[in-house]
């Protein structure tokens, strides 16, 4: 089974997940700057003298694709506790299957494709 998880997690949390995830052995790992609102809604802002609402907060995404529900458990239990504030607006975990994946280089598919990955 080849698993995706996708972690939105604050931007000053970025290197601590960064670093945990290394501490685990993940090697393989894509990260994005995103922009997003959940529960938090955003803030007011006094912009020119005028209050304005930012509903977007900025956040990292960090994209890691694993080869086993052993691996998805582990990098969720990293994730969370590396990027918890106990605060709104720390983040949200999703993971998937992934129907297939294909190492462009070698044209490997599969278990195979991500087994070097993790």
């Amino acid at each position: 089974m080849i698993i995706k998880i996708e972690a939105i997690v604050r931007e000053e949390k970025m290197e601590d997940v960064k670093e945990a995830l290394n501490g685990i052995g993940v090697n393989g790992i894509t990260v994005s700057q995103v922009i997003g609102c959940g529960t938090q809604r955003g803030y007011t802002e006094v912009v020119r003298g005028t209050e304005i609402d930012i509903m977007m907060q900025p956040k990292v995404k960090f994209e890691i694709v694993v080869s086993s529900e052993e691996w998805e458990e582990k990098v969720i239990k990293t994730v969370r506790e590396s990027a918890y504030t106990g605060e709104v607006g720390d983040g949200k975990i999703f993971s998937y299957e992934i129907r297939n994946a294909v190492k462009i280089r070698t044209n490997e598919t599969g278990y195979d494709a991500v087994q070097g990955t993790i």
